[in-house]
């Protein structure tokens, strides 16, 4: 049983007329005679929680930086009407507004009450119960319960380099048109038939063709277009390093959403890998209208683990998913005594069987930090700075020297970088 502020004001209002009118014993058990009828009156009067009905969808999805609004339905389904509060319980962090509504619900009436949602950061937030508070008519008294409704707002990836993504699939239509023009006849994926001519390969020559043809016909090759792209994500302790106003990962996180928007347009097949000791998220075999949405809900909810990652575990499980030559984008840090230590031993046992492209994200505070020459604690500051800089050149010579290509760039600048280094590989036929 809950009281309002209308008993405490009547209750008061009670006790004035006792010490002024009725001084006595008497008075006072008229006075609490009058205040339980009141509230007696109002519990009678209560609809039964079970009259009140609770719906909204199981799942709502959202871009990080954008709101929207999760719908719930409240039902009457009994003969009395409901009057009171609603409180509806979202996580702090999804920055939920206009969650307390005041119901006034005729029997069998429906209202459909919405809240706005911001979420502050990427994955799955539940909401919490229900609380009604429900008044009795003259709403003195009433009854307060909770209802658990079931509800799911995923806060998708940002995606901002999204405004790239038209531009960089300009350039690989002309890239493509351009190639199936100049590099007709090399490769490996059949595109026609041509009469032959003196100085043409005669293994070449399609005999089946030529049968049904007045001339000798030879079969015409281009580079193979439609590739595998595997990106995987280390979800390791560094990736949670803190590079403007986010992490390593959600630097990876964009970068990898615009390369796999460029590679659906290009016809390649996308598969994501998200590992530190063990899978944390994976998409298989997508390509198309279909890649980004999964590609979306896939890295939606995968967080930074602080433990370092296994990297030996990381290459076997590219290694078990990638059958087939392919090129394999590794989201990682390129810090030295990381890779030095955990990476560079395993990582050409990959790049023996793929095409293995590193993208880390240098910090711009590093560089800022190398450039300080003011007092002489900025000077050890710089020193320092320079120190971490170096070590990570010699790293990045040290995995060119094993075959592998490594993009390294500013935390605003690595989906562009990345999109250009794929662009490029695919200009020469690397894929």
């Amino acid at each position: 049983m809950v009281v309002s502020g209308r008993l405490v004001a009547a209750s008061a209002l009670l006790a004035a007329c006792v010490a002024f009118v009725l001084p006595s014993w008497l008075g006072v058990a008229l006075a609490c005679a009058v205040l339980a009828a009141l509230a007696g009156a109002d519990m009678a009067a209560l609809p039964r929680p079970g009259d009140l009905t609770f719906s909204r969808p199981a799942l709502t999805t959202v871009r990080l930086g954008r709101s929207t609004e999760v719908e719930l339905t409240v039902t009457n389904t009994g003969e009395r009407t409901v009057r009171g509060l609603l409180w509806d319980d979202w996580p702090d962090s999804t920055g939920a507004g206009h969650r307390a509504r005041r119901l006034d619900l005729a029997p069998n009436t429906m209202i459909r009450l919405r809240t706005t949602l911001t979420p502050r950061h990427r994955g799955d937030r539940a909401a919490g119960p229900v609380t009604v508070r429900v008044f009795g008519p003259l709403g003195m008294a009433g009854r307060q319960f909770r209802r658990p409704v079931r509800a799911v707002v995923r806060a998708l990836p940002a995606f901002r380099s999204e405004r790239l993504l038209s531009s960089k699939v300009r350039r690989l239509q002309h890239l493509e048109g351009r190639n199936v023009a100049s590099i007709r006849g090399q490769g490996s994926e059949f595109d026609s038939y041509r009469e032959y001519v003196a100085g043409d390969d005669v293994r070449s020559i399609d005999w089946r063709a030529t049968a049904r043809a007045a001339d000798v016909m030879v079969r015409t090759w281009r580079p193979e277009r439609n590739r595998h792209v595997l990106m995987v994500l280390d979800t390791g302790r560094v990736s949670a390093g803190r590079v403007g106003a986010g992490t390593r990962l959600d630097v990876a996180v964009e970068a990898a959403l615009l390369l796999g928007g460029l590679a659906a347009a290009a016809g390649d097949t996308v598969d994501l890998l998200a590992y530190d000791r063990r899978v944390r998220a994976e998409v298989r075999g997508a390509r198309g209208a279909r890649l980004q949405p999964q590609l979306m809900h896939a890295m939606a909810g995968i967080v930074p683990t602080l433990t370092d990652t296994d990297c030996a575990g990381l290459v076997r499980a590219v290694l078990e998913r990638a059958r087939r030559r392919c090129l394999v984008v590794l989201f990682t840090g390129l810090d030295a005594a990381v890779v030095e230590e955990n990476l560079l031993p395993v990582l050409p046992v990959l790049a023996h069987r793929h095409r293995v492209l590193v993208v880390s994200v240098t910090d711009p505070d590093l560089a800022a930090a190398a450039a300080g020459r003011d007092g002489f604690a900025q000077l050890c500051l710089a020193a320092a700075a320079e120190t971490a800089v170096a070590e990570r050149e010699l790293v990045r010579e040290s995995l060119r020297r094993s075959g592998i290509a490594v993009v390294a760039a500013a935390p605003d600048r690595v989906p562009g970088a990345l999109a250009d280094e794929y662009l490029e590989l695919k200009r020469s036929g690397s894929l």
